[in-house]
């Protein structure tokens, strides 16, 4: 991925406002009738803004906490403008649930700690129920209608927080959870992540399958995400070279150092034997 400089964001963003300012473009606030038009791109953006903070696509750092909790911020005030907006504080919701996490997320050294290795003694409990508080309020607002895709993704997000651990985790409530949101928001992204839990909760064959169907589709051709959960899948199940190649594959695809680094580290940890269950 190319990264522009931020001398040269800040250049561009010097030029755009001359631009506006001499072709007297006027800047208002959209009427109240208009806000729920704008709503879903408005949403959208704020959480690509904490998605790329959450997990930095590119550079040496996995985890960019300022990014993602501007993002939050950014939705607690979208929260106060349009209180009666379901998936307004369901986003809140699903952010909050994620950055409570920020603290066990990475060594001192930057280094990724992955979820199932994560000390939740770290997480903060006050954050949850924050998350808890908004997704609840999100659903008494939709008045019995089915939840959006923010909401089913903060009620996956919120079995993970309050699980004690990831083995007492309710996966097969995540599985539910995915092929809802599936239904309603399909993508081959939610269908990586619901091969995840699937294996979680029913074993990694069954999740290879999934796996496999989202790698014929091409769709994500070029993306290290669909090679990294395949080469999980694939030690579990002691396929042992293939895993590592696929690892191989997956940090010669990531942008970032850090990724690049622990999926290199996974792939070498199976040179010492392969990982059955």
């Amino acid at each position: 991925m190319f990264v522009v400089p931020v001398a040269t964001i800040q250049q561009r963003i010097v030029r755009a406002k001359k631009t506006l300012s001499a072709a007297h473009v006027a800047f208002e606030a959209p009427d109240p009738s208009e806000w729920g038009a704008r709503l879903g791109s408005v949403l959208r953006v704020v959480y690509l803004i904490f998605t790329e903070g959450y997990s930095a696509t590119a550079g040496d750092r996995w985890l960019r906490t300022e990014l993602a909790n501007e993002a939050l911020r950014i939705g607690r005030v979208l929260a106060g403008l349009v209180p009666r907006e379901p998936e307004v504080h369901a986003l809140v919701a699903l952010m909050e649930f994620q950055a409570s996490r920020f603290a066990a997320r990475v060594r001192p050294d930057g280094t990724p700690i992955l979820l199932p290795d994560q000390d939740r003694g770290r997480w903060d409990r006050s954050q949850i129920g924050r998350g808890s508080a908004a997704l609840a309020r999100a659903d008494a607002l939709r008045h019995g209608r089915g939840r959006g895709s923010y909401a089913l993704q903060a009620a996956i997000a919120e079995c993970h927080a309050t699980a004690p651990s990831a083995a007492d985790t309710d996966w097969e409530r995540i599985v539910l959870l995915y092929e809802a949101l599936a239904g309603i928001a399909p993508n081959p992204i939610v269908e990586l992540n619901r091969a995840v839990a699937v294996s979680m909760a029913t074993g990694p064959a069954s999740a290879l399958l999934i796996v496999d169907r989202v790698a014929d589709d091409g769709s994500l051709r070029g993306s290290h995400l669909l090679p990294s959960v395949r080469g999980e899948l694939l030690a579990r199940l002691g396929r042992t070279e293939e895993a590592r190649s696929e690892y191989a594959t997956a940090a010669a695809l990531t942008a970032n150092a850090r990724e690049r680094e622990l999926l290199l580290a996974k792939a070498a940890a199976l040179e010492s034997g392969p990982l059955v269950e």
